[in-house]
């Protein structure tokens, strides 16, 4: 009786061994999960990198080629241009892609960061939308990009003088608050979903060719996302940190798969850009006194009203 009695007050005890094999279950499933996570290798997403250099081109590079070559009495200088409607496509159709390309990652980031950064992401190019609009609707007014917004004809003689500041308010938004909400979401999710290419397979760390041809356009366009956004430092820190983990990965033995690597020669690329860029226009002495100080990276559209424009 006395032996049943201390049975029924220690039911562990005579359960341990089933405790132990129920404990041993969860982490042996625990444990195969995350080994089959790390050893599960995406293929080259052809047709996401396809469309994502697609509508950067179409969408961000081209918008205002395509506000400056549509007849001006189509889009009316109180309504919105070609390029805000493109803007507006390109505001919706890249969260998309870049909420697709973390779908497919092999490996499982963190959902609370993707959402806030997505989030932050379309307010950021929605507050650029706007500011962007009418600074570049002012082109057609005189504006000039590679002078500040004081030392425009058309804006330094405004009275009264408070409405200066309301354009320098509006480019704020346009250059600064929106660029910055706009693309430190934007390559945060990129080096998130960098941070899950590697492959513990040798063979699975190469491109294949349809990458090679991708690269190129890639790369130039990040070349103009850096130079006209202003975000080189924005970019040199993440570079880096991409390499860094690179470095350190390499230590476990991990090698980056055919999109990881794509990644990093886009931007390898970018960096070779923007150094023959800067070398080109290093004794420029207008573009120097507007982009002064150590980092000296032109805007593309400044050279363009500067050198290209005013000769026609």
């Amino acid at each position: 009786m006395e032996a049943a009695a201390r049975r029924r007050q220690h039911p562990g005890a005579a359960g341990a061994p089933g405790a132990q094999s129920g404990a041993y279950f969860l982490q042996t499933r625990h444990g195969s999960v995350k080994a089959d996570e790390a050893a599960r290798t995406a293929p080259f997403h052809l047709d996401l990198w396809f469309y994502f250099t697609l509508q950067n081109w179409l969408l961000d590079f081209g918008r205002p080629i395509a506000m400056l070559v549509f007849p001006l009495e189509w889009f009316p200088l109180n309504k919105p241009s070609v390029g805000d409607y493109f803007h507006m496509a390109y505001n919706i159709i890249t969260p998309f892609l870049l909420l697709k390309l973390i779908e497919r990652s092999p490996r499982t980031l963190p959902r609370s960061m993707i959402y806030v950064s997505i989030i932050t992401f379309i307010m950021g190019a929605s507050i650029h939308l706007v500011g962007d609009s009418v600074n570049h609707r002012l082109l057609f007014s005189g504006y000039q990009h590679h002078l500040s917004v004081r030392e425009n004809p058309i804006i330094k003689n405004l009275k009264p003088e408070t409405l200066i500041d309301s354009f320098e308010l509006l480019y704020y938004y346009d250059e600064y608050l929106g660029h910055s909400m706009w693309y430190v979401p934007f390559f945060l999710i990129l080096f998130m979903y960098f941070s899950g290419c590697f492959t513990a397979t040798k063979a699975e760390s190469a491109m294949p060719g349809a990458a090679l041809l991708l690269v190129v356009p890639s790369g130039l366009y990040y070349w103009y996302l850096v130079t006209e956004g202003q975000i080189f430092i924005l970019f040199i820190f993440t570079s880096f940190a991409m390499l860094a983990l690179v470095l350190h990965q390499k230590r476990k033995h991990l090698f980056l798969d055919s999109n990881g690597l794509f990644l990093l020669y886009s931007f390898t690329l970018t960096l070779l850009l923007v150094a023959l860029w800067v070398a080109w226009l290093w004794n420029d002495p207008v573009l120097r006194k507007k982009y002064p100080g150590v980092i000296y990276v032109p805007e593309p559209w400044a050279f363009y009203t500067l050198h290209i424009s005013s000769q026609h």
